[in-house]
């Protein structure tokens, strides 16, 4: 029933596109048990198959018009002019996420860390499960797949918690994250219109900033609460990153499924630091640059994590002189004015990248990075107020919630009444007002593009 459910699901978006989904499903499927059964080089080489199918999709989907614009653009400084034909169509919904889940299952074999799956139904349903398909969190095999053998019973407790998670990532998503988008798509829609408003810059890209968390957050509570009403656990995708003390801790708490992967499957395999601080720097380039390929087929995606994996170097190479600058700020004396200003200095350095992430183009993104530090002028332009001021009420009943969470009830427990009577008026009024604030004619989830 949850793998035909999963199949309506995803062809909702465009039906024909199961069959690629099948086609990844089936070739995994096998590989998984010719590598369990192969003996020597013949189990790397069934990886190898497995992996280049995966991949072999994900590039013609997502990456064939974006290497052919650039080979195209390359020649034509040499003074060729190739006319290679480009493919007119749309790319498959969450393809990223479930090329990778798919992936960690054959090398998760491969590495004897998971019994192949004979059951070819069971394989399915492991990279089609519905609430994590098109946007996470990238389950691992070890994680998701005996859950599906298991009986799960009626529990009350279970349901209720998965409900209210999903109520909560409802909220982020049209309550917080479609406000803060319609102030960003004024700014980076339209920047050449903002020109000498450099408040308006910065407060587009701390609105984008918390659209992008709370869009892709949200999705990920009711991917997870939606799981647990039926006895499935997904892991943990978000752990309010917004609320670190610096730029790697920002990126152990985000998209926590995207960056173990990268760590266990490309960062560790290269060496990791494990041949020295110079030869970790260059793997964790490495990563960040192929982290902004995942994302997207375009150069402001791989440029935004490449200043991210340069952040992480810099922060390698001189974490003691960063020590020193903020002890002589005086937040050593003081714990309160340590947090917050550690905190406010890393959120301040994960969004500037963010320019790249949003701009529709590169020079959209350096006009924006220059009236970023245009210090010579500084107006705000709210644009519609309502929308500004709903959007400014729903982050900080955010950070209302995570600060609670995070030094106050130390779980991911949202803060409720403990009355049954109380919390029947609690969660009725949370519902009204999502239905009287949030915005529900904007567009889908950020996510389901990559």
């Amino acid at each position: 029933m949850l793998l035909t459910a999963s199949c309506v699901f995803y062809m909702f978006f465009i039906p024909s596109y199961i069959i690629i989904l099948l086609f990844t499903v089936v070739i995994d499927y096998f590989a998984g048990l010719w590598i369990e059964n192969a003996k020597g080089r013949n189990r790397k080489l069934f990886l190898i198959i497995s992996i280049i199918a995966n991949i072999g999709v994900l590039s013609v989907f997502k990456y064939y018009n974006f290497f052919v614009g650039n080979i195209e653009g390359l020649a034509g400084l040499l003074g060729w002019h190739p006319d290679i034909p480009l493919l007119n169509m749309v790319l498959p919904i969450g393809l990223s996420f479930h090329t990778f889940q798919a992936m960690s299952y054959t090398i998760e074999v491969y590495r004897g860390n998971q019994k192949p799956e004979k059951n070819i139904l069971l394989y399915a349903l492991y990279v089609m499960f519905y609430p994590q398909l098109v946007a996470g969190p990238i389950e691992r095999p070890q994680n998701l797949l005996h859950q599906f053998k298991e009986e799960h019973l009626f529990d009350y407790n279970r349901i209720v918690g998965g409900l209210k998670l999903m109520l909560w990532g409802l909220f982020k998503k049209v309550v917080i994250a479609d406000r803060c988008g319609a102030y960003v798509s004024n700014v980076f829609d339209y920047p050449y219109q903002h020109t000498g408003e450099t408040l308006t810059f910065w407060c587009g890209l701390f609105f984008f900033a918390w659209q992008l968390y709370c869009d892709f957050s949200g999705y990920s509570d009711m991917a997870i609460g939606a799981a647990q009403v039926m006895g499935i656990k997904l892991m943990t995708n978000f752990k309010r990153p917004y609320l670190s003390k610096s730029i790697g801790e920002i990126w152990q708490r985000w998209h926590i499924s995207l960056t173990s992967w990268f760590m266990d499957y490309v960062f560790r395999p290269l060496g990791g630091y494990r041949k020295g601080r110079d030869r970790g720097a260059v793997n964790l380039l490495i990563v960040y640059f192929l982290s902004g390929l995942w994302h997207g087929a375009a150069w402001t995606f791989v440029i935004c994590f490449f200043i991210f994996g340069a952040q992480l170097v810099f922060r390698l190479y001189f974490k003691k002189q960063i020590g020193w600058l903020f002890d002589h700020l005086g937040s050593k004396r003081n714990k309160r004015w340590n947090n917050i200003l550690h905190t406010a200095v890393a959120f301040i350095m994960i969004c500037i990248p963010f320019a790249f992430f949003r701009a529709n183009n590169l020079p959209d993104a350096l006009f924006i990075l220059k009236s970023l530090f245009n210090f010579g002028t500084g107006a705000l332009n709210i644009g519609n107020s309502s929308t500004f001021i709903y959007a400014v009420i729903g982050v900080l009943i955010l950070y209302t919630v995570e600060i609670y969470q995070e030094y106050y009830s130390k779980s991911d427990a949202l803060p409720e009444p403990k009355s049954t009577g109380l919390k029947f008026v609690f969660y009725s009024s949370v519902i009204i007002y999502i239905l009287l604030t949030g915005v529900f004619d904007a567009s889908q989830f950020i996510y389901f593009q990559f």
